[in-house]
């Protein structure tokens, strides 16, 4: 089985935000983060989920994932996302990211746990230093849709 971890931080909802991912395996341990310039603390729990789910390389894969965040967890496992696509995700935000996370979920066999946030559990608060420390990076990448979709004023 494959552990998870994951977190997201942003530094105002929207702000600056990060994400911070722990995937371990056996003897395997791999970090990954990364910062944005302007972004909610919803987009970056998800794309955790996302980019540790994408750096797994093998498809049909048992993994854990290991989130404090009710957002992605009740989302998938009470089925709403389902619901959504269905929906066109009519009235729902994240749709570019809900579904990059639905191609690459359906490759494995995902479980979720919810651990409570800011609690001591030594792997989320390894995430959360990562996320923190990834939001506040000189250079930050651009979340380009979520820019794009709320953008104040029009020149149409």
């Amino acid at each position: 089985m494959i552990e998870l971890f994951t977190d997201g931080a942003s530094s105002g909802n929207p702000g600056p935000g990060g994400f911070g991912v722990i995937l371990r395996s056996g003897s395997h341990y791999k970090e990954i983060s990364a910062g944005f310039r302007k972004t909610t603390n919803n987009r970056m729990e998800l794309m955790a989920v996302i980019v540790g789910l994408e750096a797994i390389k093998k498809p049909g894969q048992a993994v854990m994932i290991y989130s404090d965040s009710k957002y992605v967890i009740d989302s998938v496992e009470k089925k709403w996302v389902f619901g959504w696509v269905k929906k066109g995700f009519a009235g729902k935000k994240n749709k570019d990211l809900w579904l990059r996370f639905l191609t690459v979920y359906s490759l494995h066999n995902v479980k979720f746990t919810w651990v409570k946030g800011h609690a001591g559990h030594p792997e989320n608060e390894r995430c959360d230093v990562l996320a923190v420390e990834a939001a506040k990076q000189r250079e930050l990448f651009i979340d380009e849709i979520f820019e794009l979709e709320n953008q104040k004023g029009s020149f149409f």
